[in-house]
């Protein structure tokens, strides 16, 4: 009797090891997981074109694709408060193409919970914007920017730019 619970004394040492060790492990693998940073979701997505061949040194219209994430509004570029930052599209100098106007949609009413009294000009859900641009002859990677301010019914986080490739061909 004496020698079979010895022999369970060390089954249950062992086992203990064993659940030990892979608790162990486990708490590596969370710690492993919370600590690498979670990249954030824009709130504006650039949809397309990726690429749009134009007459070169002629003013052409390109019609750009945005998608706002669910549950999120950004100010439209005339927004109806002067403190609102306004949606903007632009294109780097020197990048062989010029940006000569762009038409952005018109903003929608959205009223606020907190403040029924104020209309806000925002766009939702998806958006274009109509760019007329001129490009030199030859393949220009473009990185043209949209800054923005994005919302919710409860905050706004600060103005955030993302970068709309265009490979545009100028012939």
């Amino acid at each position: 009797m004496l020698q079979m619970n010895r022999k369970n004394c060390k089954a249950a040492v062992f086992a203990a090891f064993i659940l030990c060790a892979a608790l162990a492990r486990g708490q590596d693998l969370l710690v492993e997981r919370s600590a690498r940073p979670k990249a954030k979701p824009a709130a504006v997505e650039y949809l397309y074109p990726a690429q749009v061949t134009i007459p070169a040194g002629k003013p052409a219209t390109v019609v750009l694709h945005f998608r706002i994430a669910p549950g999120r509004h950004i100010n439209s570029h005339t927004p109806s408060e002067e403190e609102l930052i306004p949606t903007t599209f632009t294109i780097p100098e020197g990048s062989g193409v010029r940006l000569d106007k762009a038409a952005y949609p018109s903003g929608q009413k959205f009223v606020l919970p907190i403040d029924p009294g104020t209309k806000l000009s925002v766009y939702t859900g998806e958006f274009i914007i109509r760019a007329r641009i001129v490009a030199t002859a030859g393949e220009h990677l473009v990185e043209a920017k949209l800054r923005y301010q994005a919302c919710d019914t409860n905050s706004c986080m600060p103005p955030a730019t993302i970068t709309a490739a265009i490979d545009v061909i100028g012939k």
